[in-house]
């Protein structure tokens, strides 16, 4: 007995030892070095590689010069020239505005009295090679090749600090622009000032997608200013002073006692004061602050940990982690003041304000996400949102630099609200909250005047009438929600029963949802599910009916009732990933991309469609295709996003499927079971507490579960609350290569 005893105690130990080696401990690694911040920055994907901290201020980036749809965030990885370094960049949006403030550090005098006309003409340009280029969280380092010099760059929160490495005895000078646009920004005034023989300030006023954007900023320069020749719309101007509405300047620094040049830069919406209150006090300690930035993107990362035997798989996951936490940006300024749209001055106490709420996009993913996460965060956002609010007393739909846009549809705001506070998290004022929503919902604009005559929107009373009726009907149920917990039974009843208005335009004849005329009767005729016109005469939102007939994540049962019940729903949700993906009409939508069938992982209306087979008791078909979608919509080049990253919600999608669990209806506080394929996962939990997942014999092969438990309980459900999450604890998943059929099944 005794040897035996031995034997055993040996292939424990062996088994122990394997377990280390085939699942790699992450307590001690350093998670940023898994990000590969170029991932997206090619295809669709519009991110950029810049230096930015989690959910910062500022987003130090190189600047291409192109003015196209694949360049929205001023980069793309198919290029191969530079025209600066701006110090704001949106992250895969689909419109393009920012790359503020311009620099450019080169070595020779240029002439900038002729406006460039393309990025041909841009005097200041240079070329340079990925294989002189790097990017790591909070850090970016390019090599300019016609002008021989070395820029590197990282961030603090409202902070960027530049690093200029020059060739020796080459001249060194630094090109400022502040008329210099892209996308749609264009400048309206800009002001440059060199205030002493160290600091430059200034303004840019600009419209564009942000139809107010004022930017002030401040730097300071390590070395003294030793000339400057300075432009005014195209005129060199004598003295220190430059106004107009292209503005630029070119500063020569001393080159006799050193190859480096370093700078930092501070921005306000407010003034240039507030940007120098803002930047950061103490001299150019760079190394110092891109150590500080590592550090705080590895602390960020932390929150979630996985451990897998597939290195590809774990960069993914961080850079996902990465991109969900570069947006919403920082917006308020150091003593917490902020411009609003209308130019008065709002102050955020005990908050900070944020900006950049790519709403229609982010509720569905990326904001759940920060609720485990980062729920401080998330508390400060709807402070900001209730803030914007009373600018016209409605709630934000997509804010830009504290402008609303107005793009997209629905009101986004409105779950990401209530989501929060289901799930317990306070920090905000519920009644005024409620008085927002209830407001917004009961107003005209965006076709709500309609909405609320007919049930549903005609199609003949504004295009996307489809997709805005189906996102109402989705705010509506939400609205009902909040109702709901602050004990308001007439408003709960009220918005319950409009949350219906998805039946209105359910064909049950095609089994989709078409456009309706104001007669209740007659369809928008001819009809073909696959034809998509982007944004006009149209009745549905950057898509086709097949991609929009499934947002009714409130009332998955019901509108498989509508389809004539559950077989022959999730029949007709198979067709959708097999159907050919061919997309029909001549000016379709480019944001239709990422297709499997007709579902289209690259746009957000597809997000939550894979998840809806749990309701219809084949959670097994949930697990073949969310396994799928990981599988095929991501990887690690610069290609690895199959459309617009939209300021985290990709990303957010795959950090969520990665470790099986899904938010497919928000608002409800629970997250739907998918296919884990990680070994493990350990949720650490901002209360202290952990939740881990494990998915014991999981691969590429062993995507279904067959079994789970919940803290050693038997776990036979699809979906699991938040709060039984809060609560710590770990959920333990036996995976296999068959679907177990009885898993999962709702009796």
């Amino acid at each position: 007995m005794k040897n035996v005893s031995v034997i055993v105690l040996l292939v424990s130990l062996f088994v122990s030892c394997g377990d280390n080696v085939t699942n790699k401990t992450v307590t001690n690694k350093i998670l940023s070095d898994e990000v590969d911040p170029f991932i997206g920055t090619g295809g669709h994907g519009h991110t950029y590689p810049g230096a930015t901290v989690p959910f910062g201020m500022l987003q130090v980036s190189p600047i291409n010069g192109i003015s196209s749809w694949d360049w929205c965030s001023g980069y793309h990885y198919s290029d191969s020239i530079a025209v600066g370094f701006s110090h704001l960049s949106l992250s895969g949006t689909g419109i393009g505005d920012l790359a503020d403030i311009l620099f450019m550090p080169i070595n020779k005098e240029v002439d900038l009295s002729v406006y460039p006309k393309s990025r041909d003409s841009i005097t200041y340009r240079s070329k340079y090679s990925h294989d002189n280029e790097t990017a790591k969280p909070g850090y970016y380092q390019l090599f300019l090749e016609d002008h021989d010099v070395n820029v590197e760059l990282t961030t603090a929160k409202r902070t960027a600090y530049h690093k200029y490495t020059f060739k020796e005895g080459d001249e060194q000078s630094v090109v400022v622009d502040l008329g210099f646009s892209l996308n749609w920004d264009k400048t309206i005034e800009t002001i440059l000032e060199v205030e002493d023989e160290y600091t430059i300030t200034g303004y840019r006023y600009s419209k564009g997608w942000a139809p107010n954007q004022k930017v002030f900023f401040v730097a300071k320069f390590s070395k003294p200013i030793t000339g400057k020749n300075v432009f005014s719309d195209g005129v060199e101007i004598e003295g220190n002073l430059a106004k107009g509405a292209k503005t630029a300047l070119q500063l020569f620094f001393n080159d006799s006692d050193s190859t480096e040049l370093l700078a930092k830069v501070a921005l306000s919406s407010v003034s240039i004061e507030n940007a120098k209150g803002n930047l950061e006090a103490g001299g150019f300690e760079f190394e110092t602050v891109k150590t500080a930035a590592n550090d705080t993107w590895n602390n960020a990362l932390k929150s979630i940990e996985v451990e897998s035997s597939v290195d590809s798989l774990e960069t993914i996951f961080y850079t996902a982690m990465y991109h969900a936490q570069v947006a919403p940006v920082t917006f308020s300024d150091a003593n917490g003041e902020f411009r609003m749209e209308n130019d008065s001055i709002a102050t955020a106490k005990d908050f900070t304000a944020y900006s950049t709420l790519s709403l229609w996009d982010t509720f569905r993913a990326e904001q759940p996400l920060l609720t485990l996460i980062a729920p401080d965060n998330v508390s400060d956002i709807i402070n900001s949102m209730l803030t914007y609010y009373e600018t016209k007393k409605i709630l934000p739909v997509w804010t830009l630099y504290a402008n609303e846009t107005n793009t997209m549809t629905g009101y986004h705001s409105i779950p990401v609200i209530v989501e929060a506070y289901l799930k317990g998290i306070r920090g905000f004022d519920a009644e005024k909250a409620f008085e927002a929503m209830k407001n917004t919902m009961m107003q005209d604009e965006r076709g709500l005047k309609y909405y609320k005559e007919f049930g549903y929107i005609p199609y003949t009373s504004i295009d996307e009438s489809v997709t805005i009726t189906l996102e109402y009907a989705y705010d509506d149920w939400c609205v009902a929600q909040m109702a709901k917990a602050l004990g308001k039974t007439e408003d709960y009843k009220f918005f319950m029963n409009r949350s219906k208005a998805f039946e209105h335009v359910f064909d049950n004849q095609t089994g989709f949802m078409r456009g309706k005329s104001e007669d209740g009767k007659s369809w928008n005729e001819p009809f073909d599910p696959k034809y998509s016109n982007h944004r006009v005469q149209t009745d549905y939102t950057e898509g086709n009916a097949w991609q929009h007939s499934w947002f009714v994540p409130h009332a998955v049962k019901e509108l498989a009732e509508l389809h004539g019940g559950e077989d022959v729903f999730t029949s007709r949700l198979e067709q959708l990933f097999t159907e050919s993906s061919e997309i029909t009409g001549t000016h379709t939508s480019a944001d239709i991309s990422g297709l499997i069938g007709q579902y289209a992982h690259g746009n957000e209306p597809s997000h939550h469609i894979a998840y809806m087979f749990n309701d219809a008791n084949k959670p097994w078909r949930t697990l073949y295709w969310v396994r799928h979608i990981l599988d095929t919509q991501y990887n690690t080049t610069p290609n690895g996003l199959s459309g617009n990253e939209d300021c985290g919600q990709m990303s957010a999608w795959y950090v969520f499927s990665s470790i099986g669990l899904y938010p497919m209806n928000p608002a409800s506080a629970e997250y739907e079971i998918g296919s884990p394929i990680f070994d493990k996962t350990t949720l650490n939990l901002p209360n202290g507490k952990t939740f881990t997942i494990k998915a014991e014999h999981v691969s590429d092969k062993n995507i279904y579960i067959q079994s789970a438990t919940l803290n050693g309980e038997d776990f036979n459900q699809t979906s699991i609350s938040h709060q039984a999450i809060l609560e710590g604890g770990t959920l333990h998943f036996v995976m296999g290569p068959n679907p177990n059929k009885n898993w999962g099944i709702k009796k």
